[in-house]
């Protein structure tokens, strides 16, 4: 009897390494085809681009810091814009975390619609919604918040109905058992879990809106992006890289705001 059950042991460990193999070897396949698809294997083409991208590099050195007092109000309007659309973000994607998450969902009608809401932002590129929100209200930083917003609210929201999902559920039966109603169910019993790591969170989607940020000047939202897109159009490659080391000291900055305010919240 035994040695049957470890030779089944053993057959179960081999079907499953036979199981896993095959599974990377499929997923192998497919990146392969996807490579081959979109040209990464064309080496004569990647060629070809090698003199026009050393072209550019001798084009942008030395940089052009000349007008670098212009550039301070458009990268301010950047991290104006990402401050603001990160927190619109927090805001509207709390309550909908909490109608998304299974346990604390009204309704399973409720759960599948703001799901598929929370979707369907997430399925949406910030950079499609700015182009969207400055044919609604214009020209400035106004659609580049609200594109970063509405964005961020899918991401936002998903990992809040998730954290909630996982929440350990003692705490929340203890509150329960007291008599207290839903609402103090959620903002006694699951909030205290969930708070740190949707904070965590919302630093991380600050450093991610900044970046995005720039881009969404690129579509006439305002911001650096703004400044940049008009270099490159006039094909001015050393004011191109002036700002793009303006832009990646910001970000550096941005990035050790985001780890001290994390360390400071844990």
């Amino acid at each position: 009897m035994a040695e049957d059950r470890y030779q089944s042991i053993l057959q179960q460990l081999q079907l499953r390494r036979r199981r896993r193999v095959l599974q990377v070897a499929l997923l192998l396949l497919v990146i392969l085809l996807c490579s081959y698809f979109v040209g990464l294997f064309d080496g004569a083409r990647l060629l070809d681009g090698i003199p026009s991208l050393w072209l550019m590099a001798q084009e942008s050195f030395p940089p052009d810091f000349t007008e670098w007092q212009s550039w301070l109000l458009p990268l301010l309007d950047t991290l104006a814009m990402s401050i603001v659309g990160t927190a619109l973000a927090l805001l509207m994607a709390l309550p909908l975390g909490i109608l998304a998450a299974r346990n604390t969902s009204p309704h399973p009608l409720v759960y599948r619609f703001v799901r598929g809401i929370l979707n369907l932002f997430r399925a949406i590129p910030e950079l499609v919604m700015g182009i969207l929100f400055v044919a609604a209200v214009g020209f400035g930083a106004l659609p580049g918040v609200l594109a970063l917003a509405f964005h961020s609210i899918g991401m936002v929201g998903k990992f809040i109905a998730e954290a909630i999902e996982h929440a350990d559920n003692g705490p929340i039966d203890a509150v329960r058992a007291t008599g207290a109603t839903p609402f103090q169910v959620i903002t006694h019993g699951v909030l205290p879990q969930v708070v740190p790591q949707v904070l965590d969170l919302a630093l991380y989607r600050w450093e991610y809106n900044f970046r995005a940020s720039t881009v969404m000047g690129m579509v006439g939202a305002g911001g650096i992006g703004l400044e940049l897109m008009s270099s490159l159009r006039l094909m001015n490659y050393d004011v191109v890289a002036a700002i793009l080391l303006l832009i990646l000291l910001t970000v550096t900055l941005v990035d050790t705001t985001g780890a001290v305010l994390r360390k400071r919240f844990k």
